[in-house]
């Protein structure tokens, strides 16, 4: 459902000016060879204001999907671009503002389907077609300043020492994932 963006073209007034920003900037068929797939809140409408848009990647020469991004968004306003390692795993991470959306591309050397940004929304989808109330729940509190998977977390009662590892090991054990 989530590989391909036109979902947000039939979805809420925000998704569908996501959809219109992402098309113009051409991200993703710019970079089609490495997978992008919009991840985060957006896609499941628990999305506040300032969320960014969260495109995911498979990437395995880290250099040159650094250069291409470079040169593609360089001119993007507040273009940044960072390496570094997340988890062990090498990354790099790119921001910056486009057609009133902050972008973050990412990239790492993993399948799409099993990085952590993936495997997070595809639970917390599944989590609000389950249960009525986790939606509004989790809005609130990200509101309040709770990171998303700290807030779906605090909704279900799991351990917000490490809410993201978490959400993951709840996920498999409802074989969300």
């Amino acid at each position: 459902m989530f590989k391909n963006i036109n979902y947000l073209k039939k979805g809420n007034e925000k998704q569908k000016r996501a959809y219109e920003a992402i098309e113009v900037l051409g991200v993703m068929e710019q970079l089609s060879e490495y997978d992008p797939t919009l991840c985060g809140t957006l896609p499941i409408e628990i999305d506040i204001a300032g969320s960014d848009l969260d495109i995911i990647m498979e990437v395995h020469d880290l250099q040159q999907f650094e250069k291409a991004i470079t040169e593609l968004y360089h001119d993007k306003e507040n273009f940044q671009i960072k390496r570094r390692f997340m988890r062990g795993i090498p990354v790099v991470k790119a921001n910056f503002l486009f057609a009133g959306f902050e972008f973050e591309l990412f990239g790492q050397p993993q399948p799409v389907e099993k990085q952590n940004a993936y495997l997070h929304m595809i639970i917390e989808h599944a989590l609000i077609m389950e249960f009525s109330h986790v939606k509004a729940d989790v809005i609130t509190l990200k509101q309040q300043g709770f990171k998303t998977e700290a807030a779906f977390c605090k909704v279900l009662g799991l351990d917000l020492e490490d809410p993201y590892e978490s959400l993951l090991t709840y996920g498999k054990k409802r074989g969300f994932i």
